[in-house]
């Protein structure tokens, strides 16, 4: 006979945006990944566990060049094998009708399945503590700018998106006090332009090992955000953009490509 993940179905109620990204510092925590299904039934869950594979070989190994390499058509086509265990989450507000609505579903795997697939990739796992980051973030809207710290209401909404986009790479972030920018004399302008190492040595202070800095800039004729960012690895610094997107997108595009940095993979696409 077969075999074959197991199901576990929990029902939960709210969920806070803003709950703390798990660490990587248990195998159990990092080689899991969670996408949304439509309902429990069979098709919908072969689609989440294909997604779920492309989440987890990204969230263990950091490279977000894998889902798009040629092997993956094959390897997500036996999606399921991989899978050790599942659950979905329903929750309590969704009891009617709960057939047909989204699901949180949820994959775990082993190390010793996961580390293989990884290998024929040309892959490996990025195992250890992740590095805490400080984001220094100048926004502009507009007439309104500012910079998001961790203490201005202006950035509360792009404080929890921000938050939320750590989650499935398993990434850590603070963003600074005012106080503590205000006495480095970094303003929305001056941080724009400032360099990489020097951030970096500020992190230390903000409580983080270092440095993820950017901007992001409402365009109406990109009819979204532009968003920049840099970051610093052994000497070499990095740069990435992506343009009208909404700015949990550009977050998400952010903790991408620190995690491609971070982990060894080299520039973020």
């Amino acid at each position: 006979m077969p075999w074959l993940p197991r199901l576990a179905v929990v029902v939960v109620g709210l969920i806070a945006a803003n709950a703390p990204p798990v660490s990587a510092g248990t195998v159990d925590e990092l080689y899991q990944s969670q996408t949304i299904v439509t309902g429990q039934g069979e098709v919908n869950r072969q689609i989440g566990f294909k997604a779920c594979l492309d989440a987890v070989l990204v969230r263990v190994s950091g490279d977000q060049r894998l889902p798009k390499r040629t092997e993956m058509a094959a390897l997500r086509d036996k999606a399921g094998s991989f899978v050790a265990e599942f659950r979905y989450r329903i929750p309590v507000h969704d009891e009617q009708g709960t057939h047909d609505r989204p699901h949180d579903l949820t994959c775990l795997y082993r190390p010793d399945v996961i580390d293989p697939v990884l290998a024929t990739l040309g892959s490996k796992p990025w195992l250890g503590e992740r590095p805490r980051l400080v984001i220094f973030l100048a926004a502009e809207q507009g007439t309104r700018q500012f910079v998001l710290t961790a203490d201005d209401e202006r950035g509360a909404a792009m404080r929890e998106s921000f938050v939320n986009a750590t989650g499935p790479l398993v990434m850590r972030i603070v963003f600074p006090e005012a106080s503590l920018l205000s006495a480095s004399k970094l303003n929305d302008q001056a941080l724009r332009h400032a360099d990489i190492t020097t951030l970096d040595q500020l992190a230390r202070k903000a409580g983080a090992d270092q440095a993820l800095a950017g901007s992001i800039v409402w365009s109406d004729k990109e009819l979204g955000w532009i968003a920049d960012w840099r970051l610093a690895l052994n000497g070499k610094s990095y740069n990435w953009q992506v343009r009208g997107v909404s700015f949990d997108e550009a977050f998400r595009v952010a903790m991408r490509g620190a995690a491609q940095i971070l982990s060894g993979n080299g520039q973020p696409e």
